[in-house]
């Protein structure tokens, strides 16, 4: 699936929901990929964020291109933090602490990026924040004096306990449900970046509301 078709499908959905066009971005997760291949299958299209979720190697293509605009979107580990520098937007915030690393490391930059909230999924392997402890960490990461835009949320591995007997329409519904309730939060908050979907699933998080959907395999195979 080419970025073009990914493109429609990301319309499509804003269509299907009333949005307007363009309310959705494209986030072109190019994790794993050489620059040469970024080129053809994503610049060559347009100018997109760059989502990358391994911090060194965002280090070193940002080094080559850092007229490009760059996401964080994996595991913030503190060592990690200092090769951040060229990043726009963190997706993934769960913890004060990674805000306070990137604010006392961005004295040193002369810039921060802004940050998103992960939310907890409802898997216990997986990381985020639990919605009833948004507002009290986004008070904390708030108080770094960086900007926090909105949240982000990861569908789960598995839409329920019994996920091996859902059917597609039943998984579908468990996921939307999972989309709207993060939209519904991060309105709460007074937030309006939500990054929700990716390859399997974008079309049905723009539907509930994501201005950022984080797409990877389907623009490179």
């Amino acid at each position: 699936m080419s970025v073009p078709a990914v493109l429609t499908a990301i319309r499509e959905a804003e269509a299907q929901a009333g949005r307007a066009p363009g309310s959705a971005r494209l986030v072109a997760v190019t994790k794993g990929q050489d620059l040469p291949s970024i080129e053809a299958h994503v610049l060559a299209h347009g100018a997109f964020p760059l989502g990358e979720g391994r911090a060194q190697e965002l280090r070193d293509k940002a080094a080559l291109r850092p007229d490009l605009e760059w996401h964080y979107i994996g595991t913030l580990q503190r060592n990690k933090v200092k090769y951040l520098r060229p990043v726009t937007l963190v997706h993934g915030i769960e913890a004060a602490w990674q805000a306070e690393a990137i604010a006392q490391a961005a004295q040193g930059w002369g810039h921060a990026p802004d940050l998103l909230l992960q939310v907890h999924n409802g898997e216990a392997q997986k990381h985020g924040v639990d919605g009833a402890d948004l507002p009290g960490v986004l008070r904390q990461v708030q108080a770094t004096g960086l900007r926090v835009r909105g949240l982000m949320v990861m569908a789960p591995d598995h839409a329920g306990p019994d996920d091996t007997d859902l059917g597609g329409a039943e998984r579908e519904a468990r996921l939307l449900a999972l989309f709207k309730d993060t939209a519904r939060r991060a309105h709460n908050l007074g937030l309006s970046e939500l990054s929700m979907g990716m390859s399997g699933d974008y079309p049905l998080a723009v539907r509930a509301g994501a201005t950022l959907v984080r797409v990877g395999r389907s623009l490179f195979s």
